[in-house]
């Protein structure tokens, strides 16, 4: 099954919402070593990505309250090495970036050549958010939205792979994973005021994540709505996106920079008076 077709968001399409899919999975058990399998090729695929230095990857993830996100990260890209990947996370913005344009506070944190960014919540808070609550009119998040496209056309014009994922789970997925919350003394801290009265506002954000993923789901940097009732499920459809899409740059090992020739004698020749050295001792 290829997760890049089944879940990509074609450019002005309908969103298609269905949080507790898992294809022909039944199981963890069942998907685990396809899971295993994805995470030992993005593991492959970023020391290429490092070593060449030519693209990097941008990967934004967006959910409602409790969807995942940080559950990915733990889950999906700690198979990654952490010399090359950064995670930048956007909460609400500050008094000095509301000073700002909205991408302001962004776009210091693009990765460059041979990097790996993921985005915990991103640029597209600014068009979710304040719009549910009505802080900015139609016209505004509708210029923001349009000012996104291009943000996001620029990063690819200078070799950035952007993928965006939509973790999404279900109203009752939700309810259930803050009661977990609740319950576990290790999670209490996780639980603020925001996670029930957002929940009142479930359908409008829905709606605004519809329209917003419909208007910027790109040919370059397109979104992917991810099931994620199930845990298990969405990490092996991230994992495989991402290690796909990686393989389809056709990285390679730059060649050396010195004349490995000329390194072979010197090694040789070195071994040589090592043991020389040895026999006189």
């Amino acid at each position: 099954m290829d997760y890049r077709k089944e879940f990509r968001v074609q450019p002005g399409a309908k969103v298609k919402l269905d949080p507790g899919y898992t294809g022909r999975h039944a199981s963890h058990d069942d998907a685990k070593p396809q899971i295993e399998r994805y995470l030992k090729k993005l593991f492959d695929q970023q020391n290429l990505l490092y070593a060449a230095h030519t693209h990097s990857i941008l990967v934004v993830l967006q959910a409602l309250d409790a969807g995942g996100k940080d559950g990915t990260i733990k889950h999906v890209f700690t198979a990654l090495n952490p010399e090359g990947t950064t995670v930048a996370s956007f909460k609400q913005p500050t008094p000095a970036e509301l000073a700002h344009d909205f991408l302001w506070r962004v776009h210091p944190h693009t990765p460059g050549k041979g990097e790996i960014m993921i985005f915990n919540r991103s640029h597209f808070e600014d068009v979710l958010v304040p719009r549910v609550h009505k802080l900015i009119d139609k016209a505004t998040w509708t210029t923001r939205i349009e000012r996104i496209r291009e943000f996001e056309a620029l990063l690819a014009d200078s070799g950035t792979t952007v993928l965006k994922f939509f973790l999404h789970i279900s109203k009752e997925e939700q309810l259930a994973r803050f009661a977990l919350r609740l319950d576990d003394p290790n999670r209490n801290w996780k639980i603020s005021e925001a996670d029930y009265t957002e929940r009142q506002l479930w359908d409008n954000y829905i709606e605004a994540f519809e329209d917003v993923i419909r208007a910027t789901s790109t040919k370059n940097s397109p979104w992917y709505v991810i099931p994620s009732n199930n845990k298990w499920f969405r990490d092996l459809a991230v994992s495989q996106i991402l290690a796909d899409t990686m393989a389809d740059l056709k990285l390679a090992f730059p060649p050396p920079s010195v004349d490995l020739a000329d390194i072979r004698r010197e090694y040789h020749a070195a071994l040589r008076e090592d043991k020389k050295g040895r026999k006189k001792a």
